[in-house]
């Protein structure tokens, strides 16, 4: 009785395979998901590649028999055979500027007014706000902006020009004659268009500020404002940085909008109140109607954008790098 009562009572021995079931099972699940994540981030890289190689096939005509006209020339007439890109490369880093001053200072400051001061019946209303002006299109502002503000905002540019353009060397900026569709004009409305891209991103990365890091400057002494500056912006360098260069992207590739403001006017100049025109604008506007070289120039004109957006993408990532390494104190 004793020794069938043990018998039973005894425990199974353990079998060592299970374990290295197990264990094998989560290796090639890891294995796996290493896999397909490396298939994805190479076909990203892949398809950049592609994109670079297919456009550079299509402008070359126009880089190897005139490059140097290309790249350094602003005369832009498709029945010479002209095709000068500098000044739609200069109404378009113009123009991205304008938007970032104006949009900037106002996305960081709603950001900051819907983490660190609105309560919560203002705080949601503001964020519905800013997701639905994310996702209107882009012609609904070029449309508003030439049917609505172009008119106004000449008289007002009338009015600054006056004012301003006597004045040495900052009236330059402000001199006449000036038009509603102009440099100025197609930056307000690109601002218009990127205040709700930076907002929320820039919104998401002051809420991972720690709260211990708030508590302690508060705790110390520090008034909201200097609590802010030490704490939510030493914290949130990197991430700010990075909504910027977002927004940065997005103000220079729009198309439609900036070609309807923008006032379709190749030329340099310093005269913000003055008609223009940009690289995104002159390809929606005339590929439609090119052939030839006409045609490579209008695709040489986007491999031109495409390699800018990525050098600022790189000096952007640098400056977010550097960022990191301070505040980690390397």
């Amino acid at each position: 009785m004793t020794s069938a009562t043990s018998t039973l009572e005894r425990p199974a021995p353990h079998d060592p395979g299970d374990g290295g079931d197990l264990k094998g099972r989560r290796s090639l699940g890891d294995r796996s998901f290493a896999a397909v994540a490396l298939i994805s981030g190479l076909s990203i890289l892949a398809i950049l590649i592609l994109i670079v190689w297919s456009t550079s096939k299509e402008a070359w005509p126009i880089f190897q028999h005139d490059a140097g006209n290309f790249l350094f020339s602003t005369k832009w007439a498709p029945n010479e055979g002209k095709f000068g890109a500098l000044a739609f490369v200069y109404g378009t880093l113009l123009t991205s500027v304008i938007a970032l001053i104006f949009a900037v200072p106002l996305s960081i400051g709603i950001a900051l007014f819907v983490t660190e001061v609105a309560p919560e019946w203002v705080k949601r209303p503001i964020i519905y706000v800013l997701d639905l002006l994310a996702v209107v299109p882009s012609v609904v502002f070029g449309l508003w902006g030439v049917l609505v503000l172009a008119e106004p905002i000449g008289r007002f540019y009338e009015h600054v020009s006056n004012i301003l353009g006597p004045i040495p060397i900052i009236g330059l900026l402000f001199k006449g004659p000036v038009s509603g569709r102009a440099f100025f004009t197609a930056g307000l409305i690109l601002a218009l268009m990127i205040v709700p891209i930076i907002t929320s991103l820039t919104r998401e990365v002051f809420a991972t500020t720690p709260i211990n890091e708030k508590e302690a400057a508060l705790g110390l002494g520090a008034t909201r404002w200097e609590m802010i500056r030490a704490a939510v912006f030493s914290h949130s360098k990197g991430g700010m940085v990075g909504a910027v260069t977002l927004g940065l992207g997005r103000a220079m590739g729009e198309t439609i909008a900036a070609a309807l403001v923008i006032g379709s006017n190749p030329q340099i100049t310093a005269k913000l109140f003055a008609p223009g025109y940009s690289m995104p604008a002159v390809i929606a506007n005339e590929f439609g109607e090119a052939s030839g070289d006409w045609r490579a120039a209008l695709i040489a004109l986007g491999l031109l954008l495409f390699i800018i957006t990525i050098v600022v993408n790189l000096a952007a990532r640098k400056i977010v790098n550097r960022s990191i390494r301070r505040s980690r104190g390397e």
